[in-house]
């Protein structure tokens, strides 16, 4: 009898444990599974990569999904990493920075029923989602900023690559210090190369050797040596994508922070909560949380120039000025 009763004991036991296990597996099966290529400097780049990468950490803490990443120096081409996230059975894999759109256009073409989601470029594929970004309003806030900080009248523009989507970022600059202060001098170089600081401290220091006292930069890692540099001579930045102010703390006085991350955990949230995506293209800006500015920090700045500095951002939300070229 004793024995009986061992065996229905441990039978319940097992079947308990056997019942966690299925539904430990059929939860994990329900997980949605994201799958990200990140752009050509990767994790660590302190910008556009690590934006994302924290969007979807957000997205794992918060909404339950479970995601993989591949960077280029692992996977030597973007198309090769984008297969690897389709074959692993991710719902939803993601495309980041414009690089990355002619690689992702042929892989979402080979599996039409898979989603895509495709970062700073636009795709007309029924299947790719494209989230863009209006970096020009943000970039005319940051202006505004540094006609505010110049004291020289002379500031300077440092971008990665000589592109449309770079010269969004200069072009926005550009009108916002000329909105405040006209005659105003603006340089504008290009890297050529978003992964090297050297290169970046190099075109900064050229630029402050002149009378320019105040640079912003939209250069990924390279924008760093920028920024480390104008903290080197006493000159001012303005950092891109994240909050920068914690790699050259007495030189960075804001950033124009583009949020990859709110933008993709949004999306995500969306297909977790509703299972489905927005269709088409998704246009962020200052009204859509999408740009906007970190902290002013660095320089005292007076209630009336910050106030005049939200002046400039409502005129932008409201469309009473227009920040494209």
């Amino acid at each position: 009898m004793k024995q009986l009763r061992l065996i229905i004991v441990m039978m319940v036991v097992v079947c308990l444990f056997s019942g966690c296990s299925a539904q430990e597996t059929a939860t994990t099966k329900e997980r949605v599974k994201v799958g990200i290529m990140l752009s050509d400097v990767g994790l660590g780049d302190q910008s556009f990569s690590d934006s994302a990468f924290n969007g979807l950490m957000k997205a794992r803490n918060e909404l339950g999904i479970v995601f993989d990443y591949r960077e280029l120096q692992d996977t030597k081409t973007y198309e090769q990493g984008l297969k690897e996230l389709v074959e692993e059975g991710n719902d939803i894999v993601i495309g980041l920075g414009f690089m990355v759109q002619e690689d992702l256009e042929k892989v979402a073409k080979q599996y039409p029923k898979q989603h895509f989601i495709l970062v700073d470029a636009v795709s007309n594929l029924k299947n790719v989602t494209s989230i863009t970004f209006k970096e020009d309003e943000g970039s005319f806030l940051a202006g505004v900023v540094a006609a505010l900080a110049t004291k020289t009248n002379q500031v300077g523009f440092i971008g990665g690559d000589d592109v449309p989507l770079i010269h969004k970022f200069a072009d926005g600059f550009e009108k916002g210090v000329h909105a405040l202060k006209p005659s105003a001098s603006v340089s504008v170089v290009y890297a050529g190369d978003f992964g090297n600081d050297q290169l970046g401290a190099k075109l900064a220091g050229e630029m402050f050797k002149g009378s320019c006292d105040v640079v912003y930069t939209a250069a990924g890692f390279t924008g760093v040596g920028v920024l480390k540099e104008a903290e080197a001579q006493g000159k001012y930045a303005i950092g891109v994508d994240s909050d920068q102010y914690f790699y050259a703390e007495k030189a960075v006085v804001t950033s124009m922070v583009k949020n990859v991350d709110v933008a993709l955990f949004t999306i995500l949230q969306q297909y977790v909560q509703k299972g489905e995506m927005p269709q088409g293209a998704v246009q962020l800006g200052l009204k859509e949380n999408g740009v906007g500015l970190a902290p002013i920090r660095v320089m005292a700045w007076s209630e009336p120039q910050q106030k005049l500095i939200e002046q400039w951002k409502q005129k932008i939300e409201n469309g009473e000025v227009t920040t494209k070229e």
